[in-house]
């Protein structure tokens, strides 16, 4: 068995590898799901009857709207209900150019239920419809809008619970139960002047309105406070609100537990740790966290004063409770634990930056804010000190509950539109680490891995262009006196407990966590499961005085981890995009024997299905930081950096797909021809960042949240280029129109193409013969639909979509030189 034992060598960063194509579309696929008839007469007439009915409704809201000073926006919120089994066509609902708006739809039980506001005086165009239904035929035959009628089983004015967009489950149980409440306004043509509306209705109403709102492409979310009989009583006049949603508890981490450790075990590491002097240009980690002491010892030469911030003046920037120093100490130097007890020198490439986004565990002292919108804050301090500056922003703070079950929220999709730097068109993309969130029940640990897969990761950690961490663990070893009776919960490279997951979420919902790094274990005897210092990481402590180091676990140790090596990579590849870098942590990433022991049946030849369970699990594995940053010659790493304009809008007509990419990478083929029938691997992994469009009103729907998508393929033994290119048109009109091309089968992906694509970076790997990955160095990059396409009013159909390709070639199992024919192809096309 031939090991990796070459030196380490640079990856191949490529250029110009790929060639535009234009989209030659296939023949159309199926026409969606059929709509049962009803009697035409009978449901045309109740239908009409009930809109009749809401015009003393609307003339009523008018009135009210009027009293209370309201010139102009008046309307009515209706709802409409389908019958059961049966998907209600929302889209055609809306007419826009009339001021008929969509505002959410929701699925309760084997219903879809939607909420349309109609302003004053556009009634009929609703009216109008139904009576189409009733007198006008189709050219075959059928009722005019058929499918939208027949799917309609009454319509109603909108109460409260029909713009309740939450978790049910959270909806306030009592009248006068009195909480901050999360609002998502339409924009209606003039952002600013709806919410300054609102504002004012809200406080002439005695809602309490917090400061600032967060904006979104069609939604603009700010908070109120104020009881539920107050907005049911106000729900006509504020007649502007398209969503209502419980605000987030305040976000939450773990207390560390105290080991007993000496002090002067830093001064011995100290002297051997050599660190970038300040002002000089290296990655820096900024922590949104709780402050840090930059008194420590171990922390003070990588961190000045004028990179300490806070959101809040009042609060100062150090760190009173203790959570951001220890993700500090994490995020410099990693677990102390394997440095304090070498001897080697300790070299580090990178500085840090904190940002005080949290004043105390479970609690901000003042009004609260929307997380969002402290996030937006907290962002700009760092960028407005220190413009130029690379950095990678680490957040360990999640909310409390899982409840989005993997929807966007106001806060996860802020990250998205901070990551893809929307504000600037994308000029400079930023990159997050963020933590998972945790299972924190001593009695779930004791049901572990059940326990992972029913608690479901925590909001933001849902973002699609972030890079979501969960943890795993190798500490095993319990070293506690009288402790005999305890046995760690999970084994050696398994899921740790405290790790959440996204198996439950619904499966157009991404791949999260994308990672996992260490985040500690649990112990347990016949009674139950403990936390326990040996099974945790150890750290800088915040208060110096009594003592320099502590103890920490969870994902929020593991975010500081993973936040650490992204850092290293942009230290040896400063010329990444940020896009490049998450790309590389998930491509680096193996799962270990225990966690594929854990989620496969048979881990030697597993279901895809199951692969996209252990996906769901544990992301794609534990980075690695040497397979990362170096390439082999047996072993080895392609990284394109490109872009491609994925729409494009012709006069009078729909936006389309425009454009696909065809890569020619050079490629061993010799070599690999050479090897025969030898088992190799191929990895690719395609990593971008979408623009967020927050609202629920369906996700594959022209309101869909994602501003495009993209899909990679690889071309196939025997296939010819035109064949390829057929193909790929296929997949990417199946992906549009939700239908099932029969392109082909190809057994040696392990997660597969049904499986593989989902949020916005997609990572797959293939096992076969050398001789047929000889025939595989042209790969696809082709785009799917998102709200640039169906959205044109927005304006975006022109916009380009950079992404990165990272594709390996692994065949570890023989001694061969794959990297120099590929260097001296390189060399070539240069001189060339």
């Amino acid at each position: 068995m031939a090991e990796e034992v070459s030196q380490p060598k640079r990856h191949f960063i490529l250029s110009d590898t790929a060639t535009p194509e234009p989209f030659r579309r296939p023949g159309a696929g199926g026409g969606g799901q059929a709509v049962p008839h009803r009697n035409r007469q009978a449901h045309g007439s109740a239908l009409l009857q009930q809109v009749e009915g809401l015009k003393s409704d609307l003339e009523q809201a008018k009135t009210i709207q009027q009293q209370n000073g309201m010139e102009e926006g008046f309307g009515l919120q209706i709802e409409f209900e389908s019958f059961p089994d049966i998907e209600l066509a929302f889209e055609s609902l809306a007419a826009e150019r009339s001021g008929i708006e969509l505002l959410n739809v929701r699925h309760e039980e084997n219903k879809t239920l939607a909420s349309v506001f109609v302003p004053d005086g556009k009634l009929h165009i609703l009216e109008n419809k139904i009576k189409a239904y009733l007198e006008k035929d189709t050219p075959k035959g059928e009722p005019k809008h058929q499918k939208l009628i027949d799917a309609i089983r009454s319509i109603r004015v909108a109460s409260i619970r029909s713009l309740w967009t939450d978790d049910p489950e959270v909806f306030p149980s009592e009248p006068n139960e009195a909480f901050w409440w999360e609002v998502w306004l339409p924009v209606r043509g003039d952002r600013l002047k709806v919410v300054e509306q609102f504002r004012q209705m809200a406080k002439g109403l005695d809602f309490r309105v917090a400061e600032g709102w967060i904006e979104f492409p069609e939604r603009t979310v700010l908070l109120v406070y104020g009881t539920l009989d107050q907005m049911q009583r106000s729900v006509l006049t504020l007649n502007s609100i398209a969503e209502l949603r419980r605000a987030k508890e305040t976000a939450d981490f773990f207390d560390s537990l105290p080991p007993e450790e000496q002090p002067e075990w830093a001064d011995e590491l100290l002297q051997r740790m050599t660190l970038p002097n300040e002002g000089t240009a290296v990655p820096h980690v900024c922590l949104l966290d709780t402050g840090v002491n930059i008194a420590h010892p171990l922390l003070a030469p990588a961190i000045r004063a004028k990179d300490t911030h806070t959101v809040d003046p009042v609060w100062g920037t150090n760190d009173q409770e203790g959570h951001g120093t220890e993700m500090a100490g994490l995020a410099l130097l990693g677990n102390l634990t394997s440095l304090l007890d070498g001897s080697g020198p300790v070299a580090v490439g990178h500085r840090l930056e904190s940002v005080k986004l949290l004043h105390r565990n479970h609690g901000n002292t003042s009004d609260p804010e929307h997380h969002g919108y402290l996030t937006i804050q907290a962002v700009s301090h760092p960028e407005i000190t220190a413009p130029e500056r690379r950095r990678v922003f680490s957040m360990a703070i999640t909310a409390r509950d899982a409840r989005d079950r993997g929807r966007p929220s106001a806060w996860s999709a802020t990250l998205d539109r901070l990551a893809v730097d929307y504000e600037n068109q994308g000029e400079t993309p930023r990159l997050f680490v963020v933590a998972a969130g945790n299972v924190d029940d001593p009695n779930a640990w004791a049901e572990y891995p059940a326990s992972n897969t029913s608690d479901g990761i925590h909001d933001p950690g849902q973002a699609w262009n972030v890079l979501t961490v969960g943890a795993s663990t190798e500490l095993v070893h319990i070293t506690e006196p009288d402790t005999g009776d305890y046995q760690p919960v999970a084994p050696a490279g398994g899921l740790s407990p405290f790790s959440t997951t996204s198996q439950t979420w619904q499966g157009h919902w991404p791949f999260k966590p994308d990672v996992v790094f260490e985040g500690g274990n649990a112990a347990k005897d016949e009674t139950g499961a403990v936390w326990m210092p040996s099974l945790s990481l150890l750290t800088t402590n915040a208060d110096i005085t009594s003592r320099l180091f502590t103890t920490t676990n969870a994902t929020s140790a593991a975010s500081a981890l993973a936040a650490r090596m992204t850092a290293q990579l942009m230290a040896a590849y400063p010329e990444l995009r940020s896009e490049t870098i998450r790309g590389l942590m998930v491509h680096s990433a193996e799962w270990t024997p225990a966690m594929k022991q854990q989620f496969l049946s048979n881990p030697a030849n597993p279901s895809k299905s199951e692969v996209a369970c252990l996906v769901r699990h544990c992301g794609f594995g534990q980075p690695d930081l040497s397979r990362a940053l170096w390439s082999v010659e047996n072993s080895l790493t392609l990284i394109c950096e490109d872009s491609l304009q994925p729409f494009m809008r012709e006069q009078g007509k729909e936006p389309k797909l425009r454009d696909m990419n065809l890569h020619r990478l050079p490629w061993p083929l010799e070599e690999l021809e050479t090897l025969g029938e030898t088992e190799v691997e191929m990895r690719v992994t395609l990593s971008y960042f979408i623009e967020p469009n927050p609202s629920a009103r369906g996700v594959k729907s022209r309101y869909r949240y994602e501003s495009h998508g993209l899909r990679f393929d690889v071309k196939r033994p025997h296939e010819s280029d035109e064949e390829f290119r057929h193909r790929v048109n296929l997949a990417a009109r199946d992906a549009e129109e939700g239908t099932s091309a029969h392109t082909g089968n190809d057994p040696h992906w392990v997660l597969g193409t049904q499986n593989r694509h989902r949020g916005s970076v997609h990572s797959d790997i293939w096992k076969g013969p050398a001789a047929d990955l000889a025939s595989r160095g042209v790969l696809a990059v082709y785009p799917v639909s998102g709200w640039w396409k169906t959205r044109p009013s927005l304006e975006r159909y022109k916009q380009r979509a950079p992404y990165s390709l990272l594709v390996s070639i692994r065949a570890p199992q023989v001694n061969i030189d794959l990297y120099t024919p590929i260097e001296s192809q390189i060399k070539i096309a240069v001189e060339t």
